[in-house]
């Protein structure tokens, strides 16, 4: 953070530093937990955020003690023009982290120019390691451009990408010892997420499972050893099996929240702004885009920090936040 510059702080005393900004609601994927099998209703001209005014956020929330900052979709490799607004939000100053969500289709042939254009870290969408598992879960995927886009992501300068597995019981939790095979020779940090309701669907809790259920059935081939988190890490409980070259996280959402240490906000990519992904409660910040208006876009970023909620209300009970679908949050 710049010197002499206030932290952005919650009513809650959470440290806010880090912006997860959404530049489309579009994928080239279907996952079938995300968006519908048909995808999602075409936005009409100017419902989507320029590249001009997603820059004018960005700056704002740097300006207000942003320090990282997560470019997410939908997919976002696929809107045009990417890769020059990412080498310009690279070059804001006080910006100390740049990082980008994918579902890596697309990596293997724009990982260098990322790279290039000042992308530090690279999360990529991997639910299972199983060619077919992976088509149906993406209605049609395919499991080896994601993972040639894996390779050539190392091959172009990147630290080995953390790999972001959402674990459905009955769909792919088969495959946790085979995903925690892979930290021993490749340098991942495999992230298994706890599946999370969006759209209403009678009886979602029969894909939970838990935290503490998929580190004991990794304890069952492997020891765990507990590791520290970096400055930027996010809400995941870290482990290694000793001696591996990459490690294992566990998110827990669900089972037990991590609310308490949440450090973001996020943006739509119709400039939406959320203090949690799972409150209702939301600011459009168009009024202060068109035209633009930069003290009044920082006073409302503030007052989504200062409304920021303790803690949202799923569990395996139930949850009573608005249906949405995650492609266009920009989970």
């Amino acid at each position: 953070m710049l010197s002499g510059r206030i932290p952005l702080v919650d009513p809650h005393g959470r440290k806010i530093n880090y912006l997860r900004l959404s530049v489309t609601d579009r994928c080239n994927m279907r996952c079938f937990y995300c968006m519908p099998k048909d995808g999602i209703t075409k936005k009409e001209h100017g419902g989507i955020l320029s590249y001009e005014e997603l820059l004018l956020i960005a700056q704002a929330a740097v300006g207000l003690g942003i320090e990282k900052i997560r470019i997410t979709g939908g997919e976002p490799l696929v809107r045009a023009g990417i890769v020059g607004f990412l080498s310009q939000l690279a070059e804001i100053p006080g910006l100390r982290h740049l990082a980008l969500t994918t579902n890596g289709l697309l990596l293997a042939e724009m990982a260098l120019d990322l790279y290039k254009a000042g992308v530090q870290r690279l999360n990529v969408s991997l639910d299972s390691l199983n060619p077919q598992t992976f088509s149906a879960i993406t209605r049609g995927g395919d499991l080896n451009k994601v993972l040639a886009g894996l390779q050539t992501a190392e091959d172009a300068g990147f630290p080995p990408p953390k790999i972001n597995c959402v674990i459905m019981r009955g769909v792919n939790d088969a495959e946790i010892l085979d995903f925690a095979d892979r930290t021993l020779s490749h340098g991942n940090s495999i992230r298994f997420i706890e599946y999370m309701p969006a759209i209403k669907e009678d009886g979602w809790q029969r894909y939970c499972l838990a935290g503490d259920e998929i580190l004991a059935k990794i304890s069952t081939r492997y020891p765990l050893e507990q590791v520290e988190k970096g400055p930027f890490s996010g809400p995941s409980r870290d482990f290694r099996i000793p001696g591996a070259r990459g490690s294992i996280g566990i998110i827990t959402a669900v089972s037990g929240h991590f609310c308490h240490e949440c450090n973001r906000i996020r943006v739509t990519s119709t400039g939406q702004a959320k203090g949690c992904l799972f409150s209702d409660a939301k600011t459009n910040l168009v009024p202060w885009l068109r035209p633009p208006d930069r003290e009044g876009l920082a006073a409302a970023l503030r007052r989504i920090v200062s409304s920021k909620p303790a803690q949202h209300d799923i569990s395996t009970d139930g949850y009573t936040h608005e249906n949405f679908m995650m492609s266009q949050i920009g989970g």
